[in-house]
């Protein structure tokens, strides 16, 4: 075998499923390229939904082969995708378009509107949890299309509305919805629903 031909072991490894700890490695190598200024926010954005995206190790190589490796102590996951907390009281606030919501994301609504949509955000992972409260508030969440939606909240003198159920062919995000609405109203909904 010639030294340029990748071995078996190695073709094995690239078609490996990546986990979510190599796709976090990964974003803390590019969330040190764009501090660093060796990435725009473009690019940061491109390449961070194409690596939480990614299913192979090998979807992974090309994302970062332009780059300098993180020491392991720097490579953690990027700030902001562990947890995250949006709220709006006594105003409104929308929160749409590209954009990186926590791993656990607080969404909470006092006396105020706050719509969130999550159609084009990058999830950082295969599965996120929303955490929605709604007291005196409103609400409403836009899911992606393919996303599998787990209801696990509750309500107390309010509306709660939340569609989405099973991806048919499990491609998808797997987004958890915990919290409460009190004298409030929650709508949670894919992002060909008509109740957005």
């Amino acid at each position: 075998m010639s030294p340029s031909q990748p071995d078996a072991a190695d073709r094995r490894a690239v078609d490996q499923r990546a986990s979510d700890a190599e796709r976090d490695h990964v974003a803390a190598m590019l969330g040190e390229a764009l501090a660093t200024g060796r990435l725009t926010s473009v690019e940061h954005a491109d390449r961070l939904e194409a690596t939480y995206t990614a299913v192979t190790v090998g979807d992974l190589a090309p994302i970062t082969r332009d780059l300098p490796a993180v020491a392991g102590a720097q490579a953690q996951a990027p700030a902001g995708t562990d947890r995250q907390r949006v709220a709006a009281v006594f105003s409104k606030v929308v929160r749409s378009g590209r954009w990186v919501p926590g791993r656990h994301t607080e969404l909470r609504s006092t006396f105020g509107a706050l719509i969130v949509d999550l159609a084009d955000a990058v999830l950082p992972g295969r599965e996120i949890t929303l955490e929605l409260n709604s007291l005196f508030g409103k609400l409403i969440v836009r899911v992606p299309s393919n996303a599998r939606v787990i209801e696990e909240g509750g309500a107390l003198f309010a509306k709660r509305h939340v569609s989405g159920g099973d991806d048919p062919d499990g491609s998808g995000p797997l987004i958890r919805v915990t919290g409460r609405a009190t004298f409030g109203k929650i709508v949670v909904s894919r992002n060909d629903d008509h109740h957005f």
